[in-house]
């Protein structure tokens, strides 16, 4: 029998201990293939970034992505009835985490180490919902051309006198996710600062607009100099020919999403394929690109300083305390 060059026998010896997953996902996508070619993703990712995951996907394995994209309380809502009923059609959900603990406390969701998970470190992945692929990071953007003189350089600068009547900020009490980020900005300031500067961003009479996106599109288009929005839009819009820039609050606030294996996915090979390929580096500089702040190492969004961002994740909140929170922000914003 010939033997192996010593240079080829450490090549072999080097790619089957550092690439295993090489060997499995030739093995699901295979058994994918033979599920029908096919997987069903149901998550509140954009259309764009999901789109372009798809097609890289689909190149990469043959395997279509059939997606069903919509709001979160939607999305919780179908995946858990066709649970229930026992007919699912969902084979991978992506939401986040407080979403996500629900359908893990209803034994709606497999578990499933993937190889990927190594990109991530310890305190991304969850051992109940695995990793937390991206963080949906909440804070203030401004128009370079609209302001005169010196930045906004923190959050709290943004309720200066010489910015009042320059501001737009998604409804505080009708927007889910602006009364959470209110309602937590005591894990990222000292909560007498913090009620001061909700008092005081009252007392700024900020457009209110229905979410993030009017918010980031009325500061893209100069109605406004400075929005309460996603950092990522400023690379949106910038690539629109906006002159966008973000505040350098370097503690955020935001939201872990994550994305898993149904429990009764009716083709749980092709849905592994797809969550190693959503949480490997291809996807991830995909995804990062658009401008999402991923959470695989080493790979961030083309952002200035966006290294240099600390993820706080927002408080949780029971129906009966964002009551209590949306009935307090009445109060200060609206009356």
């Amino acid at each position: 029998m010939r033997k192996l060059s010593p240079l080829l026998l450490f090549a072999c010896l080097f790619f089957s201990a550092h690439h295993p997953a090489l060997a499995q996902d030739a093995k699901l996508v295979e058994a994918a293939k033979k599920e029908g070619g096919k997987v069903v993703f149901y998550t509140t990712m954009e259309v764009f970034t999901l789109d372009a995951v798809k097609a890289a996907f689909e190149k990469k394995t043959g395997i279509q992505v059939d997606y069903w994209r919509a709001g979160l309380t939607d999305v919780l809502a179908r995946a858990l009835s066709e649970y229930r009923a026992g007919k699912p059609v969902m084979d991978v959900i992506g939401i986040p985490g407080d979403y996500m603990q629900i359908m893990a406390d209803e034994r709606a969701l497999a578990k499933y180490d993937s190889p990927s998970f190594k990109g991530f470190a310890k305190d991304a992945v969850d051992p109940l919902l695995g990793a937390r692929y991206r963080n949906i990071l909440f804070g203030a953007i401004y128009n370079k051309n609209e302001i005169k003189g010196s930045p906004p350089k923190t959050l709290e600068d943004i309720v200066k006198p010489e910015f009042r009547g320059k501001l737009t900020m998604p409804h505080p009490v009708n927007h889910l996710t602006t009364t959470q980020w209110l309602a937590s900005l005591d894990k990222i300031m000292p909560k007498a600062r913090a009620e001061k500067f909700i008092s005081d961003l009252a007392a700024a009479k900020p457009v209110f607009v229905d979410n993030t996106v009017p918010a980031a599109e009325r500061v893209s288009s100069a109605e406004s100099a400075i929005a309460i929005s996603f950092p990522r839009f400023v690379l949106t819009y910038n690539k629109q020919g906006a002159n966008l820039d973000y505040v350098r609050d370097y503690n955020m606030l935001g939201d872990g999403h994550y994305i898993n294996l149904g429990a009764k996915a009716p083709r749980p090979n092709a849905a592994k394929a797809f969550i190693d390929f959503f949480l490997d580096d291809e996807s991830m500089k995909i995804q990062a690109e658009i401008g999402e702040f991923v959470n695989r190492r080493g790979i961030y969004p083309p952002l200035q300083d966006a290294d240099k961002i600390k993820f706080v994740q927002m408080r949780h909140f029971t129906k009966e305390e964002l009551e209590t929170k949306k009935k307090e922000f009445q109060k200060i914003f609206l009356q």
